[in-house]
């Protein structure tokens, strides 16, 4: 028997699973460029909250939090909202923010299908290419988005992180239409 999982649009009361799976996501891959008591001092009900708000009163009506389940259990989130690189265009191309699976369940096909979720919104809110900044390092998710047809288009930026630490990223993209 398949187990009940699927994709949707999150709920407030899914910020406190968000939360939690951010702050393992970033205590493992932010761990070089991120201070380890920085990280350690995050406050996961502050986060939460902050994500609450996010999911019941977004900035803009484009922007949308998804998160991935087995039954109504979170195993993954993603962010999608316009693009405001200063080469885009915030009526056409739209971004993947934040997307990540608890490390507990990577390849169990949640992220497949939160990509197909992501994509569907960007799309039903008439965006027809979306964008996806990732950590250069980050062979994985780039292998996974280039299965799913995301490529780089040449852009790369660097994130100021503690003194000397700076995150390097690619950015890709896709076509929606």
């Amino acid at each position: 028997m398949a187990a009940d999982v699927s994709a949707r649009l999150a709920w407030p009361d899914d910020a406190p699973h968000i939360a939690r799976i951010q702050l393992d996501h970033w205590k493992s891959a932010f761990a070089d460029v991120m201070d380890e008591q920085a990280l350690a001092s995050m406050n996961e009900t502050e986060i939460a909250g902050r994500w609450a708000q996010i999911v019941t009163t977004p900035p803009d009506a484009r922007v949308r939090t998804l998160v991935a389940l087995t039954r109504s259990t979170v195993h993954g989130f993603g962010l999608v909202h316009p693009c405001h690189d200063p080469d885009a265009d915030q009526i056409k191309d739209g971004e993947i923010g934040e997307f990540i699976i608890s490390g507990q369940h990577l390849g169990e096909g949640h992220g497949s299908r939160l990509l197909q979720a992501c994509i569907d919104t960007l799309r039903a809110d008439g965006f027809t290419r979306a964008v996806w900044w990732l950590a250069s390092t980050d062979d994985a998710t780039r292998g996974f988005a280039a299965s799913a047809g995301w490529a780089p288009d040449g852009a790369h930026r660097e994130l100021e992180g503690e003194p000397g630490q700076k995150l390097k990223q690619v950015r890709l993209h896709t076509a929606l239409a």
